[in-house]
């Protein structure tokens, strides 16, 4: 990544030791099947973010004040296997020093890392899962860490809720818990989705969010996009009141496909992020510490990684 803070923003906001906010790009596109140019994502949501305003208008905030520190980008690609590793590692690394994680890809494959890592370190944890496509399967192309099956794994081991699903495999219905999932057809003629999936969430929330899951008519620059997708307005308007209603203890973006000759969809994948991190602290002082309830123990009820897992930081 070429810029030194996020958004650029003052040094001492950026810090590791002052910031209650760490954001970490993850440059990956090795598993997409169509158009390529996720692993451009981070590098043009940052540039975005560099000509952002930092004063949120609905808020009245200035989120980049609680301390935004932008994360070495983690580079693995040696197999999707190995970028979930490292992917996995990295986000743990900074939960445990009591931030505010959130992931900024990259295609969706990388999700199977941060899921897993939040899965480990917080009870009982609901991923809401915001997309266009289901990403069910338990294999793709030979591989368990292809874009294709994002969020299987967190479908074995934490409560996931589905928002926003316009297209997927017929297999993927021998996963998928329909009670939990959000098709947007049914969305658009049933305005009780929002509080029906809050209602179905527990306490601990993480945000896994796929671009595509916006209409294409404001958000084309993505690696799959679908029509019939969310709005601006109604999308933060859900989360708002997630933010609002459960403890968001982090969430991740992804498949932003940048398009030299569109740049409204950069813009708009970074006043999401941004209004999203404005949501969470907006009832936060600066002064205030940030607390993580993050489960530092041995035992707990989630279901720990089989997977290679070095404590060593």
């Amino acid at each position: 990544m070429n810029t030194k803070t996020y958004a650029g923003i003052p040094a001492e906001h950026s810090k590791l030791e002052q910031s209650k906010i760490v954001l970490i790009p993850v440059p990956y596109d090795g598993t997409s099947t169509w158009q390529k140019g996720a692993d451009k994502g981070p590098e043009a949501f940052l540039h975005a973010s560099e000509n952002m305003e930092l004063y949120d208008i609905e808020t009245d905030s200035e989120v980049y004040l609680q301390g935004i520190h932008l994360a070495e980008a983690v580079t693995e690609n040696a197999s999707p296997e190995a970028m979930v590793e490292a992917v996995h590692q990295a986000t743990k690394k900074y939960i445990k020093k009591n931030k505010f994680v959130t992931i900024f890809g990259g295609e969706h494959s990388i999700s199977i890392g941060t899921i897993r890592a939040f899965n480990e370190m917080f009870e009982d944890l609901t991923v809401l899962h915001i997309d266009a496509h289901a990403d069910l399967r338990e294999s793709y192309e030979g591989s368990k860490c292809n874009h294709a099956c994002a969020v299987y794994e967190a479908s074995q081991t934490t409560n996931l809720i589905q928002v926003g699903i316009r297209s997927m495999d017929a297999i993927e219905k021998t996963v998928m818990d329909e009670d939990k999932t959000y098709f947007a057809h049914e969305m658009a003629v049933d305005d009780s989705w929002m509080d029906s999936a809050i209602d179905q969430m527990t306490d601990n929330v993480f945000i896994t969010f796929d671009l595509d899951a916006f209409d294409p008519s404001i958000l084309p620059s993505t690696g799959t996009p679908e029509p019939g997708g969310l709005f601006y307005y109604e999308t933060l308007e859900f989360l708002k009141q997630v933010f609002e209603e459960k403890n968001v203890v982090g969430f991740d973006i992804v498949e932003l496909c940048p398009n030299k000759n569109e740049k409204s969809s950069d813009f708009l994948a970074a006043k999401l992020y941004y209004k999203m991190l404005s949501y969470k602290f907006q009832n936060e002082d600066v002064e205030d510490d940030f607390e993580s309830n993050f489960n530092n123990g041995s035992s707990g009820n989630n279901k720990f990684s089989k997977f290679n897992d070095d404590d060593e930081y």
